[in-house]
């Protein structure tokens, strides 16, 4: 096995500390004082680890952290430090190793990735060209950080993504998404005595659901999904109003525009119903020709490390990787810890990973640095 994952190896006792700091530091999205206080943590693991302090990037009260290296062009390490868990959530999951296992909240998503990411560029002999960006706001869809890390994409020539890895494989294809809210509208009457002067939101809004169910492609892995409805006020009152919330996931550019126009393009069913479309594209999808060049690269070094075979896999969930992808910027996801049970009890990370993991990303870094090719030009998304 190479000399950097046994290197790697023989500090797992303070890459395991500084991930419990680290997951022991609750940071739910919505609580800005407690992303803030994250933040913190991860600005001194940083500056511990690289010697360098980041600069803070602030947008209405939550923070992101940047380091640039030099140049800081050739190769972003991205992540963030926000997780769905809300505070007291380590009274019900504490932060234990036990097993070969590594639990508590957040760990898997991806609080061990961001340790990670520091242990792997601390074992390098220099950083010019690298950037590293870490948000706050992934877990809720990047609203104040989505400008920023296209931007920090658009002058850095690849990507690498920390989030995890479910069963170890690289995510070398993320689907986009889109949202969408519908509201319909009707007119009230009374359900016993004039049914027939209301104008049923409820009947409308089941008509729409077929009609949006029906825009799904499957041997397009385009998905359609209904998923929160809500309409009426009183068992005998013909509802006036109906709202749906509506999930949208695609593998092409294409397919996000065809459903885009055909959801903007529905018509009411019953006369004097009325629909109001919210919502839209939120992310484009990450490719597989996004991150080609650099999981070919990645699989080199993985065999070259002694670590076996590494596998690629394409999956329906999406990250801020989509949005690197989404400007042109070569993108390699999955990056991260190793584990499973992300958003759910039983989130975890396999120890024995971490290492090994840390010690590829490590290479990948140096190897762009040196001038490997992410791939043949820029991406089209």
């Amino acid at each position: 096995m190479s000399e950097i994952v046994t290197a790697l190896e023989a500090g797992l006792p303070g890459l395991l500390a500084d991930i419990g700091e680290l997951v022991r530091t609750e940071s739910p999205s919505e609580d800005l004082a407690s992303v803030a206080d994250c933040a913190r943590v991860v600005a001194g693991l940083g500056t511990r680890l690289t010697g360098t302090a980041p600069e803070w990037v602030d947008s209405s009260g939550r923070p992101a952290l940047r380091w640039r290296f030099g140049s800081g062009d050739r190769v972003l390490l991205l992540g963030h430090f926000d997780t769905v868990w809300p505070v007291g959530s380590l009274a019900r999951h504490p932060f234990e190793v036990a097993g070969g296992r590594l639990t508590g909240p957040g760990c898997f998503d991806m609080k061990a990735g961001v340790v990670q990411l520091f242990h792997a560029l601390s074992v390098l002999d220099g950083l010019d060209g690298v950037s590293v960006l870490l948000t706050g706001d992934e877990e809720i869809g990047a609203p104040t950080s989505r400008a920023l890390v296209e931007d920090e994409a658009r002058r850095t020539g690849a990507v690498l993504v920390l989030e995890a890895s479910e069963g170890g494989a690289l995510k070398t294809a993320r689907k986009g998404m889109s949202g969408y809210e519908l509201t319909v509208a009707g007119r009230a009457a009374h359900a016993g005595l004039e049914p027939g002067k209301g104008v049923n939101a409820t009947t409308e809004l089941a008509h729409q659901v077929l009609a949006l169910s029906a825009l799904a492609d499957p041997a397009a892995g385009t998905t359609v999904t209904p998923t929160v409805a809500a309409s009426g006020t009183t068992r005998n009152t013909v509802p006036d109003t109906a709202r749906l919330m509506v999930d949208v996931r695609v593998a092409t550019a294409a397919e996000q525009d065809r459903v885009d126009r055909a959801v903007r393009g529905l018509a009411p069913v019953l006369d004097g119903a009325s629909l109001t479309f919210s919502g839209g594209p939120d992310r484009p999808p990450l490719p597989t020709s996004a991150s080609a060049g650099l999981f070919e690269l990645a699989r080199g070094h993985y065999a070259e490390l002694g670590l076996g075979t590494l596998r690629g896999v394409a999956v329906g969930g999406a990250s801020d990787g989509n949005l690197t992808a989404g400007v042109g910027t070569p993108t390699l996801d999955g990056l991260g810890a190793v584990g499973g049970g992300a958003h759910a009890d039983d989130e975890h990370v396999v120890v024995a990973e971490l290492p090994r993991r840390t010690a590829l990303v490590a290479r990948l870094v140096d190897s762009l640095l040196r001038g490997a090719p992410a791939a043949p030009g820029r991406v089209t998304p």
